[in-house]
C-alpha cells in the first residue's frame, strides 16, 4: 500500500496551497515537511529532488513531482476530479487557467510594501469583479448545473472556491453582485471533504503573515522587492 503523499514547502500558502486543497477535496491524507532553513532547501537541491531547483515538491506514488500544474493535473486525474472525457478536461483546464490568473495577483501580495499592498488590494478586487467573477457567474447561469463542468464535482470547482475565499479576505462583500457565485460558494463549501478542510485544525494555511514572508525570503535568498501590478 502506498504511503501518504508528502509535501515539501513552507508553512504557509504560496503555490502549495492549491495542492493541499485538491488533496483535501479528494479526501486524501497527506504529510508535510516545512522548509525553515536554507540548509533544508540545499539538501533537497543536492539530493536531486528538485528538478528545476524549485518548490513545491510532492512525493506521491513513488515519484518526486515538481511544477505545480503537473502535480495538480496528476492529483485531479488520479482522484477522478478531471472530467469524464477530453471535452470536459479542456473546460476544466480553461476554468482553472482563468482562476490561476486571478490567484496570481494574490500570491505576490504578502511580499509587497504597505503602500503597494493597498494598490494591489484595489487591483485584485477590480480584476475579480470586472473580469473573472462575471465570467464564472455566466458559466454557472448558462450551464444550469451545480458544478462548473458536467454535473460532477471537479478540480475547477475546488480551485474557484479557493480563489473566491482569497478575494473575500481582501473585500468581504465582493460577491454581493454575483448571486450564482454566492450559491456556488455555499454548495461547494458544504461538500463533506471541503467542509472538513475549512474547519479549524485542518492543514489549510492561514493568511500569510510576516513570519512566513521572512522565512521564504531567507530560505530562497530573495534580496529584491516585489512590485504591485
Amino acid at each position: 500500500m502506498a504511503g501518504k503523499p508528502k509535501l515539501y514547502y513552507f508553512d504557509g500558502r504560496g503555490k502549495m496551497e492549491s495542492i493541499r486543497w485538491l488533496l483535501a477535496a479528494a479526501g486524501v491524507e497527506f504529510e508535510e515537511e516545512f522548509l525553515e532553513t536554507r540548509e533544508q532547501y540545499e539538501k533537497l537541491l543536492q539530493g536531486g529532488s528538485l528538478l528545476f531547483q524549485q518548490v513545491p515538491m510532492v512525493e506521491i506514488d513513488g515519484m518526486k513531482m515538481v511544477q505545480t500544474r503537473a502535480i495538480l493535473n496528476y492529483i485531479a486525474a488520479k482522484y477522478n476530479l478531471y472530467g469524464k472525457d477530453l471535452k470536459e478536461r479542456a473546460l476544466i483546464d480553461m476554468y482553472v487557467g482563468g482562476t490561476d490568473d486571478l490567484m496570481g495577483f494574490i500570491l505576490m501580495f504578502p511580499f509587497l510594501s504597505a503602500e503597494d499592498k493597498e494598490k494591489q488590494r484595489a487591483f485584485i478586487v477590480q480584476k475579480a469583479t470586472s473580469r473573472y467573477f462575471p465570467a464564472y457567474e455566466k458559466v454557472l447561469k448558462d450551464h444550469g448545473q451545480n458544478f462548473l463542468v458536467g454535473n460532477n464535482f471537479s478540480w475547477a470547482d475546488v480551485h474557484l472556491l479557493e480563489a473566491i475565499l482569497m478575494v473575500e479576505e481582501k473585500k468581504s462583500d465582493v460577491l454581493s453582485g454575483f448571486p450564482q457565485l454566492q450559491a456556488f460558494k455555499a454548495r461547494i463549501s458544504s461538500i463533506p471533504t471541503i467542509k472538513k478542510f475549512l474547519e479549524p485544525g485542518s492543514q489549510r494555511k492561514p493568511v500569510p503573515d510576516d513570519k512566513y514572508v521572512e522565512t521564504v525570503r531567507r530560505v530562497l535568498r530573495m534580496y529584491y522587492d516585489i512590485k504591485a501590478n
